[in-house]
């Protein structure tokens, strides 16, 4: 299939159209969870109703991803790529118009399946359509913008919260959507396989989506009901049994939506092992600071989010020559280097104790965020740009699938893990804080049966006045040293992804696809 050159109109069109439609993806998932609290007192929500509010969404999206890239090879990445916005869009004008809080989790539903078409189809369209010689620029291009609005999501979550307007969080979707399939449709040539067989390994995708959907659910609720729960063990067994019928499916299929000999490919293989550990870390480590400014330090929701802003213009300046750059000289030494550098800024930050709230930022959080978010930029672009050029642009859907339900499945899976080891640190440092207190035994044990609350843990009612401070002062001290130790495990999966670049991914793997590609267009 013939690609066009990044500057060309075709090409600077499809870019154009992918970050839009990434942008919704995007904005929606870190926005919402600003507006929860507005939108929770609209729909008298439970916390319950969050709960599926949010994960409603991540459940599909993680289940689907993977056949949503498949389809996209076998039907056309442009006309799955439009569906799955059309559906986003729908969804997201449904979401807005829902008056109570059960319509809206089974909206967030039908987003989440527009998402599983969407998000693999935008990388996947880059990857076919773009000059070889130019996609790692042009991945690097994506990635600096996707960064750009996930980080501004907040900020504008917050301004339309404050302003009584959460519903328009889905609303901005439809613009968007609508511009994006305009530009696709007039502008854009459709990308796909005509060699490859039209047929769907429907018991392949039904294995696979069932497998991720059960793993998801068991991880989301270990954190509630602990891993001994026959809900929590039940759904990550039988979601382990799928993958494995999956995997016994696509070795004996004749035309399977994930060839396992990909897998065979060991900087394919590297990158994946890099994203799992990489994104483990960086979902855990981004939830406990934004946590730990808010409930510790005394921050606000909004100085929570612009304390990120170094880690935004980072990946704005650097991310998007990152990617060419390794194109020139092989992402072995970025992908290395830059989880090592995060690594360094997440280690950092774990030593972050009580400060003196947002006037300490520059001696307290910024050297660590500083680091963190030049090894990042260092990383995701040539990540991305390494897992779609170590294969055949061929499987380009299946490769992006892949490695988005891996981010996904990781973030939910260290989250679930972390979140529950939190308590257990927590719990024992409050031990500690309040082993030398004059507190009645009762008291005691009401006080630690807080800590599943962590920084938003409460002294109980029947604490007197001159223990109150005492109590406040030990739950703001135990959780200071949970989320130390947190950021020292996510610099330690970090680390052990740049230990899995360092070993498995080779710089001619990508370049020899890449010539492949290019012998193949012309």
């Amino acid at each position: 299939m013939a690609t066009v050159a990044l500057n060309s109109k075709a090409g600077k069109w499809t870019m154009v159209s992918c970050i839009m439609a990434s942008a919704m993806a995007f904005i929606d998932g870190t926005a919402l969870n600003v507006v929860l609290p507005a939108l929770q007192q609209s729909l008298n929500a439970s916390a319950a109703d969050l709960f599926w509010l949010l994960n409603a969404y991540l459940l599909v999206l993680a289940a689907l991803i993977l056949v949503g890239g498949s389809l996209g090879d076998k039907l056309g990445r442009k006309k799955v790529f439009m569906a799955g916005i059309f559906v986003f869009i729908c969804g997201s004008a449904l979401c807005g118009l829902a008056n109570n809080i059960t319509w809206l989790i089974i909206f967030r539903v039908l987003q989440g399946l527009g998402g599983a078409f969407m998000i693999p189809g935008s990388l996947s369209l880059i990857s076919s359509t773009i000059n070889p010689k130019e996609r790692g620029k042009a991945i690097g291009t994506w990635s600096a913008f996707t960064t750009v609005v996930t980080m501004g999501g907040p900020i504008l979550g917050g301004a339309f919260a404050d302003a009584g307007l959460w519903r328009y969080i889905f609303f901005i979707n439809i613009p968007i959507g609508i511009v994006a399939l305009l530009i696709l449709w007039n502008n854009v040539a459709e990308s796909r396989e005509v060699d490859e067989n039209p047929s769907i390994d429907i018991w392949g995708a039904f294995t696979i989506a069932l497998g991720l959907a059960m793993l998801t659910f068991g991880f989301l609720r270990m954190p509630a009901l602990g891993l001994q729960h026959w809900q929590t063990a039940g759904s990550i067994t039988m979601g382990i049994a799928f993958l494995i019928v999956f995997v016994l499916i696509e070795k004996t299929s004749k035309y399977p939506m994930m060839p396992l000999n990909l897998f065979k490919n060991m900087t394919f293989t590297g990158a994946n092992l890099l994203t799992l550990f990489l994104y483990a870390g960086l979902g855990a480590a981004m939830l406990f600071m934004g946590l730990n400014m808010v409930q510790a330090q005394g921050y606000s929701q909004l100085q929570s989010g612009l304390s990120f802003l170094p880690f935004t213009l980072l990946m704005v300046g650097v991310a998007r020559f990152a990617g060419a750059l390794a194109y020139k000289y092989g992402p072995r030494l970025f992908l290395t280097g830059g989880p090592a550098l995060a690594a360094v800024g997440l280690l950092i930050l774990s030593f972050v104790k009580q400060t003196s709230g947002p006037a300490a930022y520059w001696t307290s959080f910024f050297p660590g965020i500083l680091l963190f978010g030049l090894g990042m930029s260092f990383t995701v672009s040539p990540l991305t740009a390494t897992v779609m050029g170590s294969v055949s642009e061929h499987f380009s859907g299946v490769a992006s699938g892949v490695n988005n339900a891996i981010s996904r499945v990781a973030s939910v899976f260290a989250n679930a893990i972390m979140g529950a080891l939190a308590v257990v640190l927590f719990s024992a440092a409050l031990q500690t804080q309040l082993k030398d207190a004059k507190v009645p035994a009762q008291l005691k044990e009401q006080i630690i049966q807080q800590s599943a609350n962590l920084g938003n843990a409460k002294p109980p009612k029947s604490t007197s006045k001159q223990l109150t401070k005492t109590v406040e002062i030990a739950y703001r001290q135990s959780f200071i040293n949970a989320y130390g130790n947190v950021m020292r495990i996510s610099a330690a999966l970090a680390l052990m992804g740049a230990f899995m670049a360092l070993l498995l991914v080779k710089n001619e793997a990508v370049k020899s696809s890449d010539q492949s590609t290019s012998a193949e267009n012309s």
